[in-house]
């Protein structure tokens, strides 16, 4: 389970995020429609970037390894005015 943990001034909140849940979003992720829709919207802001097309076997690999390595820190941050993002698996 991906857990993201956002500390601002006085309040505090986490977040669950199961593998299950990222494993589905890859399947949006992926799809050629989304992809399309995405890189329309760029386009609409004058940004001439291009959203790669993401292989669902890469995706579905990298979940695969991450949740094989519970407790690792992916993101730990604090910044000036006191925010605290951290994410862990």
């Amino acid at each position: 389970m991906l857990k993201v943990r956002i500390k601002v001034k006085d309040k505090k909140f986490s977040v669950p995020v199961p593998y299950s849940l990222l494993n589905m979003s890859s399947f949006i992720i992926t799809s050629k429609r989304v992809n399309r829709f995405i890189n329309k919207a760029i386009e609409k802001n004058g940004s001439k970037f291009v959203f790669p097309q993401l292989d669902r076997n890469d995706l579905k690999t990298l979940l695969q390894s991450l949740s094989k390595h519970k407790g690792l820190v992916l993101v730990d941050t604090k910044l000036q005015d006191g925010t605290e993002v951290e994410v862990k698996l």
